[in-house]
C-alpha cells in the first residue's frame, strides 16, 4: 500500500518509523513532514488543511490510505471530502469524519454526548455572551477551582484553572470576547475534579477495538508542573496505578459506552479515540476526547506496539479490525521533549542540531526540525522527542535523560522530573 500521513510533529514521526516496518507498505509520503520523517518515507511541502492539493497529490501518486495525524483536518472534514469526491472514495482514511471529530472539536458536543450515554465526567455548563450573566451566576454558586474551556480547538491553550471567583468572571469575559478567537465564543465552565491524570488509547473501526497502552504525559513546562501549558514535554508508560481493575472500568464505563453511543447516533468512526481521564480514588473520569493520538504520548504508546500498525490501519479501513493481530511489548517506555529556550512563549527558531546521531540506546524523534544543507534545525517550541524502553518508567526514563544531555542545541531545555508524581 502507498500511505500519506498527514502532520509534522513527533506523533507523526513516531507514526511513519512504525508503519516503515509494516510487511505491506509500498511507499510512505509524509505531508508536510519534518527532519526526522523524511528517513522513512517522502516528504511532501504540503499544508494539513489544504483538502484540494492533498487530494490532487494521492491521486499523482496512486495513494491506497491517508493517515491522519493532527486534529485540526480532521475537525475541518477532511475525511467526509475524500468520501464526497468520487475519484477519491476509494482511498481509505484512518481518521473520523466531522460530526465523529466533533468529540474533540467542541467540549459542549463531548459533554453532551456524554451525558446521553452515560459516560461519567464532569458536571458543565456552556456560555456564549448571550447567557454570560447565567455563566457569573454559576460560578458564583460552585466551589473553587473553577475550570473554563474554549469549546473549540485551542491548540492546547484553551483551559483555565482559576481559585478566584472575581478572576474566573474577569476571565469568562475575556474568553467570549475572543481570547481564543472563534474557539471561545462558546465557553464550557465544568465541575473540577481532584485526581491523577492519564490517557487511554483505542484505535477502532466503528464496531470493534483494539485498546493501546496507557500513558501519563506532564503538560507544564516547570519541574513539579508548574508554570505555563506546553503541548507536553514527556510521558512514560504504562502507568503504576492503572492496574487491571482500573482499566477494566476505563474499558466497560468509558469505551464500550463511547463505542455504542457512535453507533447509536449513527457517526461511523474510524480511527484513534483519545480518552483523557482523571483517576478519582480509583474511579475514572472523562476530561476530554481527543479523536487522534496524542503528543507526546504516542512517542511511548505506538514503541510499546508488538504487530503491525498498517495491517491494523487495514482493519479499520475494512470493517475487520478485530480479525487483527495484536499484541503490546510488556517493556516501559518514557520520553523526553527538548524544547527551544523561552518555549511557550516566544522562541527562536533555526538552531543547529547536534550529536543526535551519537544516541544509540534511544529513539529520537523529531518534533519541531527542519533540515537545511544536510544540517538539521530546530523549527518549532518542542524540538526533538527522546524515547527509551526499559524494565520500568524509571530505567527508561534514565536512558532517555542521558540522550538529553548529549544532543545539544543554544538554549535547549527539559524537564528533569518527569514521572515525579508516581
Amino acid at each position: 500500500m502507498n500511505i500519506l500521513l498527514i502532520g509534522s510533529g513527533g506523533r507523526e514521526h513516531t507514526l511513519a518509523w512504525k508503519i516503515a516496518q509494516s510487511k505491506k507498505l509500498g511507499k510512505l509520503f509524509i505531508a508536510p513532514g519534518n527532519a526526522g520523517t523524511s528517513s522513512f518515507g517522502e516528504n511532501a511541502d504540503l499544508k494539513v488543511d489544504n483538502f484540494e492539493l492533498l487530494a490532487k497529490f494521492t491521486l499523482e501518486h496512486k495513494i491506497d490510505m491517508v493517515v491522519v495525524g493532527p486534529e485540526d483536518p480532521l475537525v475541518k472534514g477532511i475525511h467526509d471530502y475524500f468520501l464526497d469526491k468520487r475519484e477519491l472514495s476509494h482511498i481509505s482514511v484512518i481518521g473520523p469524519q466531522k460530526r465523529g471529530a466533533m468529540l474533540e472539536g467542541s467540549k459542549k458536543f463531548a459533554n453532551e454526548f456524554m451525558g446521553r450515554h452515560n459516560i461519567p465526567t464532569a458536571k458543565f455548563k456552556s456560555i456564549t455572551k448571550d447567557n454570560i450573566e447565567e455563566g457569573f451566576k454559576h460560578i458564583e454558586n460552585t466551589p473553587a477551582p473553577y475550570v473554563l474551556k474554549a469549546d473549540g480547538l485551542a491548540a492546547g491553550k484553551g483551559v483555565v484553572i482559576l481559585d478566584d471567583a472575581i478572576k474566573a468572571k474577569e476571565e469568562l469575559k475575556l474568553m467570549l470576547e475572543g481570547k481564543f478567537g472563534e474557539s471561545s465564543k462558546t465557553v464550557v465552565i465544568e465541575e473540577f475534579l481532584k485526581g491523577i491524570e492519564i490517557s487511554v488509547f483505542a484505535l477502532t473501526d466503528g464496531k470493534s477495538y483494539k485498546i493501546f497502552p496507557e500513558a501519563k504525559d506532564y503538560k507544564r513546562i516547570g519541574e513539579g508542573d508548574t508554570g505555563l501549558n506546553t503541548g507536553g514535554m514527556g510521558a512514560v508508560s504504562p502507568v503504576p496505578f492503572a492496574d487491571k481493575v482500573f482499566l477494566n472500568k476505563v474499558e466497560q464505563r468509558i469505551i464500550i459506552p463511547t463505542i455504542k453511543g457512535l453507533i447509536k447516533e449513527s457517526i461511523v468512526y474510524k480511527g484513534f479515540l483519545y480518552f483523557g481521564l482523571i483517576n478519582c480514588n480509583g474511579e475514572p473520569y472523562v476530561i476530554e476526547y481527543n479523536v487522534r493520538m496524542g503528543d507526546p504520548e504516542a512517542e511511548v504508546v505506538i514503541p510499546r506496539l508488538d504487530c503491525d500498525l498498517l495491517d491494523l490501519f487495514d482493519g479499520v479501513a475494512n470493517n475487520n479490525l478485530n480479525e487483527k493481530q495484536f499484541a503490546i511489548d510488556t517493556r516501559a517506555t518514557a520520553t523526553v521533549m527538548l524544547v527551544s529556550g523561552g518555549y511557550p512563549g516566544p522562541y527562536e527558531k533555526g538552531k543547529e542540531i547536534f550529536n543526535i546521531s551519537n544516541i544509540k540506546d534511544s529513539i529520537v524523534f523529531h518534533a519541531g526540525t527542519r533540515l537545511s544543507d544536510g544540517k538539521v534545525l530546530s523549527n518549532g517550541g518542542r524540538v526533538l522527542s527522546i524515547s527509551s524502553y526499559g524494565k520500568n518508567f524509571k530505567d527508561a526514563l534514565n536512558t532517555s535523560y542521558k540522550a538529553a544531555r548529549i544532543i545539544d542545541f543554544e538554549n535547549k531545555y527539559y524537564r528533569c522530573d518527569i514521572g515525579f508524581d508516581l
